[in-house]
């Protein structure tokens, strides 16, 4: 084994691609979860080298998944005096990991998804059909951007961090 990488047991495997497995379920790659794991998990930063040979991946695949986890700020890069190779850590702060997700992605398609329903909200006025039809359509689109306000509304509180109360949205949607 290259470097100094203490050898990856079995049970470090098994959590890395659990935590894959998870990821992936989350939209992301599934060697995403397995190399943040392996770099969560270890002491000490470790290059790709030894990313690859623990997880049996190609120097290529362990590049771009690096890259991928850098800019989500997943891992960040640390040297070593004297080495002219990269290292890597895992931010540890998964908090802070699901914030930025949360920022970036989700929170991003709901300003998305309430913006299409303004704009066919705003379009339901010039539609020639009867106007209890174009009524009803109305309401359904207007239940549908409260839900896109409500989630919006959650999510902002979920990325900065604050206490988040779901009862508002099960007094709206809750089968109750």
């Amino acid at each position: 084994m290259s470097g100094s990488a203490e050898p990856v047991t079995q049970a470090e495997l098994e959590v890395a691609d659990t935590i894959g497995r998870l990821m992936e379920f989350w939209g992301f790659k599934r060697p995403m979860g397995r190399i943040w794991t392996l770099l969560y998990l270890s002491p000490a930063a470790l290059g790709a080298a030894e990313l690859g040979e623990q997880l049996k991946m190609s120097a290529g695949a362990v590049s771009m998944t690096l890259n991928e986890l850098l800019k989500w700020g997943a891992v960040k890069k640390s040297w070593r005096p004297g080495e002219r190779r990269d290292f890597y850590e895992a931010e540890t702060s998964i908090g802070k990991l699901v914030q930025r997700v949360l920022r970036e992605r989700e929170l991003e398609l709901v300003r998305q998804f309430g913006e299409a329903l303004s704009n066919a909200d705003s379009a339901l006025p010039r539609a020639n059909e009867m106007a209890t039809l174009r009524d009803f359509k109305r309401d359904r689109v207007h239940e549908l951007q409260r839900l896109a306000r409500l989630g919006e509304t959650l999510l902002t509180a979920l990325v900065a961090g604050k206490m988040v109360d779901p009862t508002p949205f099960l007094k709206v949607y809750g089968d109750t």
